[in-house]
């Protein structure tokens, strides 16, 4: 086993990789970047190491950066969580390339095989795995695009290979549609995935989203834990999982396991992983979907999920704890049939958004108030204390309420009290859209399917839970400013180390420069250098301002100063919530100004365009 784990990841998930190691007494290694330094995986770990400033590309996505911190600490395996370089096969083959150091995970070739679609394709159809009708080589002309939907209908879906949770993957519904809609998910599959390699699929209009939960070992073992249900998402993104799926009778989940058992398996594959499929729906139902419906592989995901947790409740198996110790050698000591689904889990993803306004992420606010629920039954995955300030630099999502019950009624009843129990004030979150759905018919009867939310659901009622079960509270500062505590971190060689004082009545005192970084904080951050006003843009002109809605980072900038626009042309793509969003004018005009530019982070309200 082990003697040292460094987890190459943050929030929840890092501390739940923490936990694991703690229970094999394995000790624990955090990474953090500036934004980070007071979140809760750096005072769970034993000890951390910043690897640099809040941008993502230069801290946690740093290869070197990350290793090196490995080095420095002396740890002997990485864990990389999910996210981040979680799927990165590139830096997967380094950890390896490493003496010394064992990346927890797949193979960096199985990485490359199953994370690149096409290729995962070819693997899945040689092993007899359904598939959806597609191409199984790279798509770069518009003509294939046209070639493919005479033959196959519309709509179309362009995915990137690199592509996963709706990321890089742009829907064409006729002809028209396609130059534009190749070049966008080209574009979005470079920025996020650095290949804008894209392939093509039949677009399915209404499928449940299923994925099996798989262990392999290097003996050529391979187990499937049972599938969990997926389909209750908002622009591809998955907000409530559950397991086992009750749209599914005993044959067909046992056909869709058993598919993924053999994918898996021709794929060389190793360590944990999911094989997510889609099913089509029948909406004319009367009750679960038989063993004759049509399923399809979709994608692997290389590493552990999300929404593990809910395999855990019903299988009793700790993942993550698999993970390492199949990473350290050890074999699955279980076979197929000794696998016993019990009872009912779901898992809401906690996060940080307005849902009555469209699933918009927070932009800030200090957890006044966090109480998170117990009792039977009740699991968190968090890595928050009260008082924690909201970190809006990366994901919104921030804790994991997981709720088991003995059957799904039980579940969905104990899930609400749960609910109704847990208090967060000062920033957002989408638990009164929780509420919501455990009263809503379509997915109390589990006839949802992953379009619901977008196309069906009426937004109205979003609305009405957040005014009735939403906080107000906007998180403001109400401290005694006679009681001053004092947060010190001081690094040596990139080493953390922190200092609390508390004082009365102090004056605030000024972070030193030097070999050691230190820094305090007096009632909030520390003054930026030069003084305390942000450079705000320049605006030129009497036109009307085109602000960003949200914090992200420029993609693209689509129009030129001088150019003529009408009301819904699209000036900035604008990336936030691991999507790219078009921003379009509201009215026609001459663009004046341009204040972005590509690869600019952005602020809700900042100045992007000018149009008189």
């Amino acid at each position: 086993m082990f003697r040292k784990v460094l987890v190459a990841n943050r929030g929840e998930i890092a501390v739940r990789v923490m936990r694991a190691c703690e229970e094999l007494n394995v000790g624990t290694v955090a990474i953090y970047s500036e934004a980070d330094k007071d979140s809760g995986h750096v005072r769970y770990a034993d000890e951390a190491y910043n690897v640099g400033p809040a941008r993502a590309a230069d801290s946690y996505l740093d290869h070197e950066g990350v290793i090196e911190a490995a080095r420095k600490a002396d740890a002997d395996a990485i864990h990389p969580g999910y996210g981040f370089l979680a799927e990165n096969a590139e830096f997967a083959s380094k950890v390896e390339d490493v003496d010394g150091i064992t990346w927890i995970g797949p193979s960096s070739s199985a990485m490359e095989s199953l994370g690149e679609k096409t290729k995962a394709r070819k693997i899945m159809s040689e092993a007899d795995v359904p598939i959806v009708p597609g191409t199984t080589d790279p798509v770069t002309d518009p003509e294939e695009v046209k070639t493919f939907g005479e033959e196959h209908g519309y709509p179309i879906a362009i995915k990137a290979e690199g592509g996963g949770g709706g990321r890089g993957m742009k829907v064409v519904w006729d002809e028209s549609e396609v130059e534009d809609q190749l070049e966008s998910a080209k574009r979005e599959g470079e920025a996020y995935f650095d290949n804008d390699s894209v392939y093509l699929e039949r677009y399915l209009e209404n499928p449940r989203h299923i994925e099996v939960q798989i262990l392999a070992d290097g003996e050529g073992n391979v187990r499937h834990l049972g599938e969990r249900d997926c389909s209750l998402q908002r622009r591809h993104q998955k907000v409530i999982e559950e397991g086992p799926s009750a749209a599914l009778t005993d044959e067909l989940r046992e056909k869709i396991g058993e598919a993924a058992r053999r994918g898996v398996a021709a794929a060389d594959y190793t360590n944990a992983g999911t094989v997510e499929f889609l099913v089509e729906e029948d909406l004319d139902r009367d009750g679960p979907l038989g063993p004759d419906a049509n399923f399809y592989f979709l994608e692997v995901n290389t590493r552990i999920q999300v929404e593990h947790t809910v395999t855990e409740e019903i299988t009793g198996l700790d993942i993550v704890k698999r993970q390492i110790k199949i990473a350290a050698g050890e074999t699955v000591d279980f076979d197929q049939d000794d696998v016993d689904i019990d009872g009912h889990a779901i898992e809401f993803r906690i996060n940080a958004e307005n849902a009555a306004e469209d699933f918009a992420p927070a932009t800030g606010g200090t957890l006044s108030t966090y109480d998170p629920p117990g009792g039977i039954g009740v699991r968190m995955d968090d890595a928050l204390a009260q008082g924690d300030e909201l970190v809006t630099d990366y994901d919104s999502m921030i804790a994991k309420l997981i709720v088991w019950g003995q059957d799904r009624e039980e579940c969905l009843e104990r899930s609400l009290r749960a609910l109704r129990e847990y208090e967060i004030e000062g920033i957002p979150t989408i638990i009164p859209f929780h509420r919501l759905m455990l009263s809503d018919e379509r997915f109390v009867e589990s006839t949802h399917t992953t379009k619901y939310l977008d196309e069906e659901l009426d937004e109205s009622r979003i609305t009405e839970a957040q005014q009735q079960w939403g906080s107000d509270d906007t998180g403001a500062d109400g401290e005694d400013d006679d009681a001053v505590e004092r947060e010190f971190t001081v690094e040596v060689n990139g080493k953390r180390f922190d200092v609390n004082l508390e004082e009365h009545g102090a004056p605030a005192i000024a972070a030193g420069d030097g070999g050691a970084q230190a820094q305090a904080q007096a009632g909030g951050p520390p003054e930026p250098a030069g003084g305390t006003d942000a450079d705000e843009t320049e605006i030129e002109g009497d036109g009307e301002t085109v602000d960003a809605e949200m914090q992200g980072t420029i993609l693209g900038v689509e129009v030129e100063e001088g150019d003529e626009v009408a009301a819904g042309d699209v000036l900035v793509v604008l990336e936030a919530m691991k999507m790219e969003n078009d921003i379009v004018a509201s009215r026609g005009g001459t663009v004046s100004q341009i204040a972005v530019e590509e690869g600019e982070s952005v602020d809700m309200g900042d100045v992007l365009v000018v149009i008189e």
